[in-house]
């Protein structure tokens, strides 16, 4: 607490690096001008130490942390933050020039939140630090509301709470008493694909695998640096196996990975990820979970989440957290590789619906769609089921019905219809005007005219950070497990932007560069599959026991009362999917998170 101006820092510290008292937080640098606190890890602090040390610099611990304080007060914070491979987030108070400083990683991996109120300035890496404060009174965000019925997110830089804000990634924020915050960005991935407009087109297959292969190794070691106990996520996909491959290649001992599994087969890798284990000879725990099990996580997601957050996934990436923490503190995870290396479905799939409107004219293409549409999900996966395991896709009703609706679409009206949930939100929630993201800037197009780029570019700056980096950091740190993710360095996303596609997507596949490195590790048939998504079976779930639940949430006098949604479009997607005819179950999902939250946070 800085007495003369009101300002105070709080810290909660998980240990991972020097577990004594000189790591702990608020630190204040060696010349005493500077006060942090910080969540995350910074990889190459050793080599930082150095070099501040040669510079005069003397330490009193071994923490990251410290590095990081030191290195502002020597280099200057902007300085220093570019210096930095790693994950943060952290405050920094100059008692000097009495200016204070959020600062945010480039990709996004930890949170921050800001909000301003008269004279009050409030940040942590949580909202409910944030709530704790009497000086907020917290509303809702109906605009933000909007928005998160069309993602199942709420995109930054909004909150559910109107004047709280998450920083954007790869941001510095200065705070000075008597005039607005300002927001600088010392990273931005739209000036990295500027600067790589130039990449060689011809670089080989085997050099592009040895240097992707080199930076990932790299990159990976760097994260297994801890003081405690570390594993891995191991799901038995392309992203998670490369990774404890190259964990496994660079260690002495038996790497210990993690994995969940399910009864129901079409949400199950978990022999898939077994089988990857004993292959690289890995100590393997896995734990098959029932649907009580995870049902009964349900009720704790509006506490961990903190806002509105409805990626279903959040339930397994939760149980497989609660699994690892019982035997270490700090997980390895696969997430950021379809990103880097255009593994999503869509991305491909782009290419040959392109080449599909050439063929079908519109017309055509909408009789199509209409005749999909006629055959429910549930008609549709019977038809799938007769197919062999080893090439029957996971929830084809549904995926089928998806398709149908991108039929019509040209351009980057097909991403947009594959990321909604909602088509119509403003509809939906009351007094609602939806802030529509990147994804309808039409200045996109000039920066990237190659279609794929542009989805990718899309999903770096609001799905990554937004969704799937949320849903692990706040599913890991609910249980005080550090999840890291080296496929999310910063060097081995501009080393992606700087391929030509032909080494993304390559014969109809994804990750084709990807897939060349882990195949020196790990024999091609144990990981060639269709992709399955981390997913359970919420469908089936809200038609048997979860009906009673949700019926509760999705009342129709319960929303009048409420007063934030419209109920009617709301019970019509309800009395359709108990009917079995449509598979709503994610725009329904959409809307028990948030009535869940409600009841728990209102």
């Amino acid at each position: 607490m800085d007495e003369n101006t009101g300002v105070a820092f709080g810290h909660n510290r998980l240990s991972i690096i020097d577990l004594t008292e000189q790591g702990n937080q608020p630190m204040i640098s060696a010349n005493r001008r500077f006060v942090i606190i910080y969540n995350g890890e910074i990889y190459n602090f050793r080599e930082l130490r150095s070099a501040l040390e040669s510079a005069g610099c003397t330490f009193r611990g071994h923490t990251d942390t410290e590095v990081l304080l030191e290195g502002c007060a020597h280099w200057g914070i902007a300085a220093t933050v570019k210096r930095l491979i790693g994950m943060f987030s952290f405050a920094l108070w100059d008692r000097e020039e009495r200016i204070l400083f959020l600062v945010r990683d480039r990709l996004g991996i930890k949170p921050l939140y800001w909000g301003r109120f008269g004279g009050l300035f409030l940040f942590g890496s949580e909202l409910k630090a944030l709530r704790a404060h009497p000086g907020w009174t917290p509303e809702i965000n109906r605009d933000a509301l909007s928005s998160y019925l069309r993602h199942n997110y709420i995109p930054a830089p909004a909150t559910i709470y109107r004047n709280i804000f998450k920083l954007p990634p790869g941001s510095i924020l200065t705070v000075r008493a008597g005039k607005d915050p300002q927001i600088d960005a010392y990273w931005d991935l739209a000036g990295v694909i500027d600067a790589h407009d130039d990449a060689d087109p011809d670089v080989s297959d085997a050099d592009a695998i040895q240097s992707l292969d080199t930076l990932l190794r790299d990159a990976v070691s760097r994260r297994m640096i801890a003081d405690v106990p570390l594993g891995a996520f191991l799901s038995g996909g392309i992203d998670s196996s490369t990774v404890v491959a190259l964990m496994q290649a660079q260690s002495s001992r038996p790497v210990h990975t993690y994995s969940i599994g399910f009864h129901e087969s079409g949400f199950n890798e978990a022999h898939h990820a077994a089988e990857i284990a004993k292959h690289l000879g890995t100590e393997h725990t896995e734990l098959y979970v029932t649907p009580r099990e995870a049902m009964d996580v349900i009720p704790e997601l509006p506490g961990i989440y903190d806002e509105p957050f409805a990626d279903s996934s959040q339930i397994p990436t939760y149980l497989v957290s609660l699994l690892t923490r019982k035997y270490v503190t700090v997980a390895l995870s696969g997430d950021g590789g379809d990103e880097c290396f255009a593994g999503y479905t869509r991305y491909f799939l782009a290419k040959k619906l392109g080449k599909l409107n050439t063929i079908l004219p519109g017309a055509a293409r909408k009789i199509l769609a209409g005749m999909i549409h006629s055959i429910s999900p549930v008609s549709l996966d019977s038809v799938a089921a007769l197919l062999p395991y080893s090439v029957r896709p996971t929830q084809f009703g549904h995926r089928l019905h998806k398709f149908s609706n991108i039929l019509t679409a040209e351009g980057d009206e097909f991403y947009r219809r594959l990321v909604s949930h909602w088509e119509s939100p403003d509809s939906v929630v009351i007094d609602g005007h939806e802030k529509r993201s990147i994804a309808w800037d039409p200045e996109i197009r000039q920066l990237l005219p190659e279609f794929v780029d542009r989805m990718r570019y899309y999903d770096f700056k609001t799905y990554l950070p937004d969704d799937i980096l949320t849903k692990v950091d706040r599913a890991s740190m609910a249980v005080s497990l550090e999840a890291r993710v080296p496929l999310l360095d910063h060097r081995v996303v501009e080393y992606s932007w700087r391929l030509p596609m032909h080494m993304k997507i390559r014969h109809g596949q994804g990750k084709w560069l990807l897939r060349q490195v882990l195949y020196q590790y790990v024999p091609r048939q144990l990981v060639e599959r269709p992709k399955m998504g981390f997913g359970v079976p919420i469908d089936n779930w809200l038609r048997g026991p979860l009906r009673d639940w949700a019926e509760q949430l999705l009342d129709e006098n319960r929303i009048k009362q409420e007063g934030f949604f419209n109920p009617a479009p709301i019970r019509e997607k309800w009395q359709q999917h108990l009917s079995g005819k449509h598979n709503w179950q994610y725009l329904l999902w959409d809307i028990l998170m948030f009535q869940a939250w409600l009841e728990k946070w209102a």
